[in-house]
């Protein structure tokens, strides 16, 4: 098994928020000194959705803040675009401070918003980054020629739903756009690919921990794989797993609000090597898992996608 789940799965429920909520998944992950943040999607019971903030000593027993982190904005243009709810969002830490991507919807569609925090107390709105339709934004933790990277997904039924890669100069303006990854035939991936967790940088290239999904006559099934890009070059694969490394298996990812979905928004690199991985199971409770990152990689090496 690649991805070793926690025994005591799930990680967080609704049950554990103070506030009134029907769901707790797709979490953004990260480190804030020695303490593990969780920043994840609920939907309340109006059907929209908040980002709220939990923390752990360890990585996987979390307590809730009493109110949610971000809400959707009540004013301006950041109100226009968020009128429907915040949603999915990624975490990428560089300069000192931590970027927050998640999906903005409303009227228009689905975009991507851009805040940031330094403290976990306050957050600000920076921008939105893409136009509709584009979700699942996750940002390079360093830099590329001066350039800031990211990977996207835009939402097209004429290509469908490959994995893009983007740059920019200043997180706002995005551009040199071109697609690096994609869905393949009767394949777990066939109906759609999306970036999950922020990338992972190793001695062997950028792992992309990435959802894809399969569409069956019960519906889409989403699981977890992988993929490798060059340290130096994130547009070029150095190679993609032929298999997942994780799909719905436990009570709680095969049946709830939207049933049979792993979909993971973060993951914590340890220095013993591992790697913790969190999912939403069934977009209804968070869970959380442990594999080793030399394992990732080499089944992206030693069995990639067409070989």
């Amino acid at each position: 098994m690649v991805v070793k789940r926690y025994r005591g799965n799930p990680v967080l429920t609704k049950t554990d928020i103070p506030y009134p909520v029907e769901t707790v998944h797709n979490a953004g992950m990260t480190k804030f000194g020695d303490t593990y943040l969780m920043l994840f999607r609920s939907h309340l019971r109006i059907g929209r959705c908040v980002l709220g903030l939990a923390r752990s000593d360890d990585g996987f027993s979390f307590r809730a803040d009493p109110q949610p982190f971000m809400e959707p904005a009540k004013n301006g243009l950041f109100a226009k675009y968020e009128e429907y709810g915040v949603e999915d969002p990624r975490i990428c830490f560089i300069d000192e401070e931590y970027l927050i991507t998640y999906s903005a919807y409303s009227r228009y569609g689905v975009r991507i918003g851009l805040a940031k925090t330094k403290d976990w107390k306050t957050v600000e709105r920076v921008a939105f980054i893409t136009e509709p339709d584009t979700r699942n934004v996750v940002i390079f933790p360093r830099k590329f020629g001066g350039l800031y990277a990211r990977l996207d997904r835009p939402h097209t039924e004429i290509t469908p739903w490959p994995i893009y890669i983007s740059y920019s100069p200043d997180l706002v303006f995005w551009g040199k756009s071109e697609p690096v990854l994609f869905p393949q035939k009767y394949h777990w991936t066939e109906m759609k690919v999306g970036p999950g967790a922020t990338p992972i940088k190793t001695d062997r290239g950028w792992l992309n921990i990435f959802h894809g999904v399969f569409k069956t006559m019960d519906g889409g099934i989403y699981r977890l794989g992988v993929a490798l890009h060059d340290l130096n070059d994130p547009s070029r694969l150095v190679g993609v797993s032929d298999e997942w490394i994780l799909q719905p298996e436990d009570p709680w990812e095969v049946t709830g609000y939207v049933h049979n979905v792993v979909f993971t928004c973060g993951a914590i690199p340890e220095n013993d090597g591992t790697i913790k991985i969190y999912w939403g199971g069934a977009d209804t409770v968070m869970c959380a898992g442990v594999a080793a990152i030399d394992e990732l990689v080499d089944i992206c090496l030693k069995n990639p996608v067409g070989e």
